[in-house]
């Protein structure tokens, strides 16, 4: 839950640092520029809201590990959902009203967030999970778009180290594997979801997990 918090609050830093005309920037994610991606996060806020208010006596299906899908392929930005966060990111014109939507909604999220009951099940995608391991989840969420938000802005802040950590963590529980150990946290979460491309010296690091590889989560 601290670490969510954590993850949270510095992403959300990073977007109310960016100059205005930082948003006109290409992203790390496919097709999307840094006004889309912000956009992006406001309606994760508001998915984080939602779920939270959305108990389940249910028992849980997912956790903090399965609620992450694997796809074959990563996004290439013209799936229709991501198409209208296009169009929504580009009817604010103005970032300033951006901004402002994201620390508004996300500022609730991250209250909310703070007095969920950690056991509580919470229902969000068709699936059950306790609040701990949804909230433990969007750790990965907040620190891949955090490193997808500074791709191409130089000198912006990087992701807390215990962000970093923690969502390496999760993706080598997702993988099954343990990534190089001489291998950064920031180079393992970018090769390991297909955010670049790894170099011939990593990919023969990798060994056999390299035929895993990209792993896509959505």
């Amino acid at each position: 839950m601290d670490l969510f918090s954590r993850s949270w609050t510095a992403l959300r830093t990073a977007v109310a640092e960016l100059p205005d005309e930082d948003f006109a920037r290409p992203s790390g994610c496919a097709g999307w520029l840094v006004r889309d991606l912000v956009c992006h996060l406001v309606i994760d806020a508001q998915d984080v809201l939602i779920t939270l208010v959305t108990p389940s006596d249910a028992e849980p299906t997912r956790d903090a590990v399965t609620y992450w899908e694997v796809a074959d392929t990563p996004p290439t930005g013209d799936d229709p959902l991501d198409a209208l966060i296009v169009r929504l990111a580009a009817a604010y014109e103005d970032p300033g009203l951006l901004k402002f939507h994201l620390d508004d909604v996300g500022s609730a999220a991250g209250r909310a967030a703070g007095l969920a009951d950690p056991a509580l099940r919470v229902g969000t995608r068709d699936v059950v999970l306790t609040a701990a391991d949804y909230l433990s989840a969007y750790v990965m969420e907040w620190t891949l778009h955090h490193l997808d938000l500074i791709a191409h802005v130089p000198g912006a802040a990087d992701p807390p180290a215990e962000s970093l950590a923690g969502a390496r963590e999760m993706l080598e529980r997702i993988a099954g594997a343990a990534f190089p150990a001489s291998w950064s946290d920031r180079d393992t979460l970018l090769v390991g979801t297909g955010r670049r491309a790894p170099t011939a010296e990593e990919r023969a690091d990798l060994g056999d997990l390299a035929a895993k590889l990209p792993l896509v989560l959505g």
